[in-house]
């Protein structure tokens, strides 16, 4: 596959982009590597990662635990702490090796150590590879409030390998090619007709989606790179997705949620919000919450849910003076940013999907 310039950095993939990695640790001549893992990337990932990195330089291993509840200050501060005492110092290279959390973390942590050290994200997830691997975004969550704390920092690279997908479950398979929807509704309806043909979701199916998902991601930061138009419409489906995703990690009764699951059910409610706002087709949300359901199930959202989770709605990145926006859709591809919404409808577009 071919690499993906993203601003001053390269997305490189498969065997290349381990040439790639080593010829940059050859040059920049690291005082100490880090890698920073999570127990699975510990043990699924970095033996093959270590296989393949050629290099003379101390590699020492971070490991922080796994998922959404963990990637918050705390754990940063953890890594901090670990950096410090392996002696880290401007001159060190951190390698995030993993999912979001990893690669959103590691990169937080990275930029914030002594002003600033060399990163490099080897996304390991399918979520990741297609979301966190451009666009500069880098953060963690305050409380169950998702990317509170955060700047824009680029890596030195990413590598994407597909061999790393092998060890992610069919679930966070699923909830990474939520996003791969998105960008199919929202931005080149070809995805999405693709994405309809398949009976069953396979790894090699999907990696032919990766490589135009990530240049589609490309294109929208690169032209609006700190989120002042454009770049909005990455957001479709993300803000009562984001709610969603937050109510059910914070209450105890719920399962908790991927973050794919809920963006899906985000992108359901919506279209319905947009089909009533901005005419978009009814046939075509039909089609949407049909092949949506067929794919990820239903998840049950009770009546008694919907004002915490509306409540979530005041928190999101995009408002601005207290108004929550969303970006909804005319039609595929045809999009609409800051749109107000009022709560009847949010009310009416979250019994849509129960119903």
């Amino acid at each position: 596959m071919t690499p993906i310039l993203s601003n001053n950095y390269y997305v490189n993939f498969q065997e290349e982009g381990y040439k790639k990695l080593n010829s940059f640790v050859a040059s920049y001549k690291p005082s100490i590597i880090f890698v920073l893992v999570d127990e699975n990337t510990n043990e699924n990932c970095l033996p093959n990662l270590m296989q393949l990195l050629e290099c003379e330089t101390t590699i020492e291993i971070i490991e922080i635990e796994s998922g959404e509840e963990n990637k918050n200050l705390e754990t940063c501060s953890g890594v901090w702490h670990a950096l410090t005492e392996l002696g880290a110092d401007r001159k060190s290279l951190l390698i995030n090796l993993g999912g979001g959390v990893i690669t959103d973390l590691g990169g937080f942590v990275a930029s914030c150590f002594k002003r600033g050290i060399a990163f490099i994200n080897i996304p390991t997830t399918l979520l990741s590879m297609v979301d966190a691997s451009v666009g500069g975004k880098t953060g963690v969550d305050l409380g169950v409030l998702k990317n509170q704390i955060g700047l824009f920092s680029d890596p030195e690279m990413v590598l994407i390998d597909t061999a790393y997908l092998e060890t992610i479950t069919e679930r966070e398979l699923r909830s990474g090619l939520a996003e791969i929807i998105k960008y199919g509704i929202s931005y080149d309806a070809k995805l999405w007709d693709e994405i309809k043909a398949y009976n069953d979701l396979t790894i090699k199916n999907i990696t032919k989606l990766i490589h135009r998902s990530i240049e589609i991601k490309n294109e929208v930061v690169t032209e609006d790179p700190k989120e002042a138009g454009l770049r909005k419409i990455l957001n479709f489906g993300h803000t009562l997705g984001h709610a969603i995703e937050s109510y059910f990690l914070e209450t105890e009764s719920k399962e908790k949620l991927t973050h794919g699951e809920a963006i899906v059910i985000g992108m359901i409610t919506e279209t319905f919000i947009s089909q009533k706002l901005l005419n978009f087709p009814e046939s075509k949300l039909i089609e949407i919450k049909e092949v949506l359901l067929k794919i990820y199930g239903k998840v049950t959202i009770e009546t008694t849910d919907y004002q915490p989770i509306l409540d979530l709605l005041i928190h999101d990145k995009k408002n601005v003076g207290g108004k929550v926006n969303f970006v909804l859709l005319s039609d595929f591809e045809k999009f609409k940013l800051d749109c107000k919404v009022e709560k009847e409808l949010l009310i009416a577009a979250l019994d849509f999907y129960n119903k």
